[in-house]
Parts: structure tokens; C-alpha cells; sequence
């Protein structure tokens, strides 16, 4: 577990609503804060990987439980 200074529940929500609510979480924070989000959508690596790269923002480190994915993302 890495630390954190957001953490975002998107548990149960399909795209576009979890890349919508990482945006949106990453405008609250400042340069290299670290946002963590859960999510169940399947896709949702492929959104946050293709907004992370055009974005520049890094994705840290991703962990599944059972079929939570969290995601650390660290702002650009």
C-alpha cells in the first residue's frame, strides 16, 4: 500500500463515470500527489492508461482483490 493523498471510491461505476471522477480528483491536487481509486469496470485500465499517458500522469502501481482493481496514480 502505497500512501496517498486522495482516495476515490468508483466501486460499481461503468465508463466513462470512473475516469470522470479520477479527472476530476486529480484537478483537486497538487503536482506529484498521489490519488487512490477503486473500481470494478473492466475497462477502466484502458481509460486510465491512455488519459495517464496524454496527461502524463504516472500510474504507480495497480493491485486486484477479488474484483476491486485500485489503481495509485500519481499527478503529473
Amino acid at each position: 500500500m502505497l500512501p496517498y493523498t486522495l482516495e476515490i471510491d468508483a466501486i460499481g461505476l461503468k465508463c466513462p463515470m470512473p475516469l470522470l471522477k479520477l479527472k476530476k480528483g486529480l484537478n483537486e491536487l497538487h503536482s506529484a500527489d498521489v490519488v487512490k481509486i477503486l473500481v470494478t469496470d473492466p475497462a477502466a485500465h484502458l481509460d486510465f492508461g491512455v488519459f495517464c499517458q496524454q496527461a502524463a500522469h504516472e500510474i504507480l502501481t495497480i493491485a486486484q482483490n477479488d474484483n476491486v482493481k485500485t489503481f495509485y496514480i500519481k499527478k503529473a
